[in-house]
């Protein structure tokens, strides 16, 4: 009876260190795949505004392309239709622009899979357009005065700041959006009578154009990379940083005495 007591035990010892090993959590990986894409996508908030504005159209199309995990080149190109008036005063403007430049993912490709995007976007613009102002008028000491001026064309060019969030809303298909800040760096139109809405770029009024803009894309995946995943660095803990401080005080201390 005592023999196998003694050989139940040494079992239980002998299988408790492979029940843990089986038990814990397993490694990291040290890799991941992510799948590169083609994208193609469409601006749906111009057509939503035009809706419930008709003084104003905007339609816009993008394409980027993954270098990387990381980088991507982005291109979009659209076409605006704006219109103003008051009471004195009637303008209207008409063109398309380009927008060219690169995307950073911010997100770990551990986190992103190829599915999600986190980042922030630098873009150059040019916007080809005509605008006039059909009408005009004004009052002054000798009265009432109208007049109009003619259809005349200009190019501009902005750059531009985003960032903004995308994510796969199933297969091969995703939805996100982008706030931009806008800076014009040439009108291409006469100061006196500068534009007051540019395509692609906004309203010239203050010295930025902000825009939210919200995007449906095809993706198309072209290549697949592995990807290396860099282990977070390890904060070594104060009290054995402390430690080793304090034994480096006492060989300090002790060598001063024997010499």
């Amino acid at each position: 009876m005592l023999k196998r007591i003694y050989v139940y035990i040494i079992s239980i010892l002998m299988l408790t260190p492979l029940s843990a090993q089986d038990t814990e959590a397993p490694a990291a990986p040290d890799s991941v795949d992510i799948p590169l894409r083609i994208r193609a996508g469409i601006e749906i908030a111009g057509p939503a505004i035009y809706l419930a504005d008709k003084n104003i159209l905007n339609l816009e199309f993008y394409g980027s392309v993954d270098l990387n995990e990381v980088r991507s080149i982005y291109a979009a190109a659209g076409f605006t239709d704006y219109h103003y008036s008051q009471y004195n005063y009637s303008y209207s403007t008409k063109g398309s622009f380009l927008r060219a430049g690169m995307d950073f993912n911010l997100l770990r490709p551990e986190m992103a899979e190829g599915r999600y995007w986190a980042g922030l976007g630098l873009r150059y613009g040019i916007s080809r357009f005509s605008y006039e102002t059909s009408s005009f008028s004004y009052e002054n000491y000798w009265g009432s005065t109208s007049a109009s001026v003619p259809r005349q064309s200009a190019w501009s060019h902005f750059i531009e700041a985003s960032g903004g969030f995308r994510a796969d809303l199933f297969k091969n298909f995703s939805i996100g959006w982008m706030v931009s800040a806008r800076k014009l760096i040439y009108s291409g139109a006469d100061k006196h009578l500068s534009p007051i809405y540019f395509p692609g770029y906004g309203e010239s009024g203050s010295s930025f154009s902000f825009a939210i803009n919200y995007f449906l894309t095809w993706n198309i995946p072209y290549k697949k990379i592995r990807v290396q995943i860099k282990p977070e660095p390890v904060e070594e803990p104060e009290d054995a940083a402390t430690e080793g401080d304090d034994d480096f005080s006492r060989n300090v201390g002790r060598q001063r005495i024997g010499s």
